[in-house]
């Protein structure tokens, strides 16, 4: 399954670079013609109620929804590790005020923090990747800081502190780079969250806004066509569906590799 799950990725992110490009069509040409033509040698998905080819615009959607999971993951794991690693290696006073920190973040609704953000800055895959970064690197923070309390209490932190190891060079040189067994397991398990709350706002209309190609505008479009052009909402279903199997499926699995205690 790993080795399924990890050529399954490769496939998608050749697809995501050359899909669009393998068709005559842009995602946005209008063909009002040849619109909700079933899947065939001309429209190879089919085409929208504009006459759009679903291929084309597939593979534009890929683009964005790879590129948000991806960088709203390494927005988390890079805010995510820093605050964790910082928390656990102080301690007492300072790691109290920093976890507690966190349990207010992550007591806000969601999607308030979504609504506002479209307000004050509009749609778009910016307002996206901030809303998400706001609370999503609380849970790579905790895992992070489990991780340090640990590490922190072994010889060889204690041998750098003895020679003079300042706290900067232990956290950054011995604790955090044992501790990115599970930091990458973790930051692997959330891109399909994020391709999915990315997919998830667009369908709302409350991310990519039409008619940029994204899997969650499509979903939108094709939910209303379903009884009579069902291939409109199941090429964006599937996509999303195999790309979120493939990433939990890594994830899994370099988690059972990288954590000695799962082995």
């Amino acid at each position: 399954m790993l080795k399924a799950a990890a050529w399954t990725l490769v496939i998608l992110f050749v697809m995501a670079i050359i899909g669009p490009f393998l068709t005559p069509y842009s995602y946005s040409d209008i063909h009002l013609e040849l619109k909700n033509t079933p899947p065939c040698s001309q429209f190879w998905f089919g085409s929208d109620e504009l006459g759009r080819d679903l291929f084309t615009r597939i593979w534009w959607g890929a683009r964005i929804s790879l590129f948000v999971g991806i960088a709203a993951a390494t927005l988390d794991m890079i805010i995510g590790v820093l605050w964790g690693s910082i928390a656990a290696y102080a301690g007492d006073k300072v790691d109290e005020l920093m976890m507690r920190t966190c349990d207010i973040l992550y007591s806000i609704p969601y999607l308030l923090v979504v609504i506002l953000l479209t307000v004050i800055r509009g749609t778009g895959i910016g307002t996206i990747l901030i809303a998400m970064t706001i609370t999503g690197w609380i849970n790579m923070a905790r895992i992070c800081r489990s991780q340090i309390l640990q590490l922190k209490q072994l010889d060889y932190v204690t041998a750098a502190r003895a020679i003079g190891a300042s706290p900067g060079r232990i956290l950054f040189r011995h604790l955090i780079p044992n501790a990115g067994g599970p930091i990458i397991a973790a930051m692997t398990l959330t891109i399909p969250t994020a391709i999915f709350t990315e997919a998830f706002l667009s369908f709302l209309g409350l991310g990519i806004q039409a008619p940029a190609a994204s899997w969650g505008v499509m979903l939108n479009d094709g939910v209303s066509a379903l009884r009579y052009y069902p291939w409109r909402l199941f090429f964006p279903a599937a996509m999303i569906t195999v790309t979120m199997l493939s990433f939990n499926l890594l994830g899994n699995a370099l988690r059972d590799a990288l954590d000695p205690k799962l082995r």
